[in-house]
């Protein structure tokens, strides 16, 4: 991992000055995690916020009868456990690692600092809050509103568009981890993928879902 590339690749701070990167890049703190440690608990002191360098981390939290509920999953350059850093309150959800994982922490404190000094760091950070509170949305939406067939559909278009591709999508996560993120269980989702395989809008080879009827799948999401 070179942090000052994935630094400055990041929608956080891309385009500041080489002046503003190299502040940065002095603040961060590197950290290497196996597969499945634990990076916080919910109810931590939020004493600063991650950056992924490499690997996938992903944000869920769990009922007290022991379901987990995945909230997000973030890759390389996407950042996670940033609101603490302004309110000062504990982590709200729990990360852990789903690959052997490389972040960049960035202390509170530090961070805070950099940003009294130069507001455009706040100006980026206000950007990407933004798009994660729209995606936070929709996912509440999705939950609440839509059935699981629905979510599905929903994701895989979303997939597409993430992955920049028109007729196929590579699962990243393990379907069991999939079936948590949609709020649903692995048989369910199973059953789910059959029933639309055999509609003819996709085709399951292992993680790669070739998408055959991308306006069925739309109407599906509806």
């Amino acid at each position: 991992m070179k942090p000052r590339q994935v630094i400055s690749s990041s929608s956080l701070f891309q385009g500041l000055p080489e002046k503003d990167i190299d502040q940065i890049v002095a603040i961060a703190i590197e950290r290497s995690y196996q597969k499945g440690e634990s990076i916080f608990f919910e109810g931590e002191p939020g004493n600063g916020f991650y950056m992924v360098g490499e690997g996938k981390v992903k944000i869920f939290k769990m009922s007290l009868g022991g379901k987990e509920q995945i909230l997000h999953i973030f890759g390389e350059g996407e950042i996670f456990g940033e609101v603490p850093v302004f309110h000062g309150m504990p982590f709200p959800a729990s990360s852990e690692t789903l690959a052997a994982t490389r972040l960049l922490f960035f202390p509170r404190d530090a961070f805070v600092t950099l940003v009294t000094r130069n507001p455009s760091i706040a100006l980026n950070m206000l950007a990407v809050l933004s798009m994660r509170l729209r995606r936070f949305t929709v996912q509440i939406e999705n939950l609440s509103l839509k059935e699981v067939p629905a979510r599905l559909a929903g994701y895989l278009l979303y997939l597409l568009e993430e992955q920049g591709r028109e007729d196929y999508v590579e699962l990243e996560i393990s379907k069991g981890q999939l079936a948590s993120l949609l709020g649903t269980i692995p048989e369910t989702l199973s059953r789910i993928f059959a029933k639309m395989s055999e509609e003819g809008l996709i085709e399951v080879a292992g993680r790669r879902i070739n998408i055959l009827d991308r306006p069925g799948l739309e109407d599906r999401q509806q």
